[in-house]
């Protein structure tokens, strides 16, 4: 294997996001910090220890459906006054912004030197026969007897960019109270959702997590049951009692002069919905009288992906080499990576630029970027041809672990397996 080169951007290049306080009531956000990476973003400040007042508690609980708020609240949470007049859900985030300095420029040669190593008859023989063997419907004897004709050879370049990014969302929920400790506004005022500090996952790990808004709640009687617990059931209308389905109520069978064996001859059975209670648990409370409102954060890690293989002359699927293991021949990794300018191979300074430019494009109106990294990987494709029994057939062998794709094996015993 050849060596990979690892380029690490320096630590000062400028942050690419906004600040976190802008809001409904601040929308501008935070104004500009000199190219000084912002103390919300060290990611060292968010993963310290929390205290008591910035905590958060993660929620197993998941609510039935989000309600309108508590009117009791309407006064008494200034810190998201907003979430009234907008239909109950926001979302807040920083603005995006685009890189301040162009990338320096490389000497593109050294990584030009690495060249992966050529497919031989051999090579390619064995791995046919490899990927045969793993097909329970395909013969080895074609593999083994075919006479290879010719090997087109060809390096392929692709390029990939990763955005890992977070984006925060609040809701109004609600739970079952169970005489739990109430964190309302009594308690101070609720922080603004990018002031909640949590811990963040590894990056490029995608994750989705919930957490209760501190000093946002509040205790109120189920709307659902009225405070009582539980409902009427709508099967028997609260009498517990049914009417027979064997005999419809009329105590026997038609045509029949003893008495139905179903419901003893009463013409009514007990009511399989309550198990004859007359009465069901309400399923919003869950029989605790009371619900717990609060306001919901919830916060979602997505890493974004863009891709580009750089343009071949052989008929191997796009969509394998998009998967295919290859050779690492770059590597850029930063808070904000810078698109690639000189590479030898225009097609992937512009797809470094396009891919930079989708993502800003996409995320600066919705979420907060955290880390990028950006890759050039060689893709080694052999195009074989080969002769068996008076024909010639192709196959592929692609990726640094010589994977195969076959288009017309001769030698298969049925038609209903799917070629890869």
């Amino acid at each position: 294997m050849f060596p990979s080169v690892v380029f690490k951007s320096g630590n000062n290049g400028p942050g690419i996001l906004g600040g976190p306080e802008g809001g409904p009531s601040d929308p501008s956000g935070l104004s500009p910090l000199g190219g000084q990476t912002p103390p919300w973003l060290d990611i060292c400040t968010m993963d310290r220890d929390l205290s008591e007042d910035d905590s958060v508690a993660d929620l197993s609980f998941e609510a039935e459906s989000p309600l309108a708020p508590p009117a009791e609240l309407l006064e008494r949470l200034p810190s998201y006054d907003w979430l009234f007049q907008r239909g109950g859900q926001q979302i807040m985030f920083p603005p995006l912004e685009a890189p301040g300095r162009p990338l320096e420029q490389r000497c593109w040669s050294s990584f030009l030197e690495h060249r992966v190593p050529l497919v031989t008859e051999e090579v390619a023989r064995e791995a046919l026969l490899s990927f045969v063997s793993s097909k329970c419907c395909y013969g080895s004897t074609a593999a083994g007897d075919l006479i290879i004709q010719e090997l087109k050879q060809q390096t392929l370049c692709r390029y990939r960019l990763e955005t890992f990014s977070e984006s925060r969302i609040s809701e109004w929920t609600f739970q079952p109270f169970t005489n739990q400790s109430v964190d309302g506004p009594q308690r101070g005022t609720s922080p603004r959702l990018w002031d909640i500090k949590v811990q963040v996952p590894p990056m490029f790990q995608e994750d989705t997590r919930k957490f209760q808004v501190p000093h946002s709640s509040l205790v109120k009687e189920c709307h659902k049951c009225h405070g009582r617990g539980r409902y009427k059931c709508s099967g028997c209308h609260g009498s517990g009692m049914v009417r027979c389905p064997s005999c419809s109520g009329a105590k026997r069978k038609a045509k029949q002069s003893r008495r139905c064996q179903m419901c003893s001859g009463s013409g009514r059975r007990r009511c399989s919905t309550c198990s004859g209670r007359g009465s069901k648990t309400c399923a919003t409370c869950k029989g605790e009288k009371r619900l717990l409102h609060f306001i919901q954060l919830v916060i979602m890690w997505k890493n974004s992906l863009f891709e580009f293989v750089s343009e071949h002359r052989l008929n191997c699927p796009r969509e394998l080499l998009a998967k295919a293991k290859g050779e690492s021949l770059f590597k850029d990794e930063n808070t904000a990576v810078y698109p690639i300018v000189d590479f030898p191979l225009r097609e992937i300074s512009l797809a470094s630029q396009r891919g930079i430019a989708e993502h800003s494009a996409a995320l600066s109106p919705r979420a907060r970027v955290l880390q990028q990294r950006q890759t050039i990987e060689l893709i080694p494709v052999t195009e074989v041809h080969y002769w068996y029994r008076g024909q010639t057939y192709v196959y592929y062998i692609y990726g640094t672990d010589h994977r195969v794709h076959v288009v017309d094996y001769p030698d298969r015993y049925c038609f209903g397996c799917t070629i890869i």
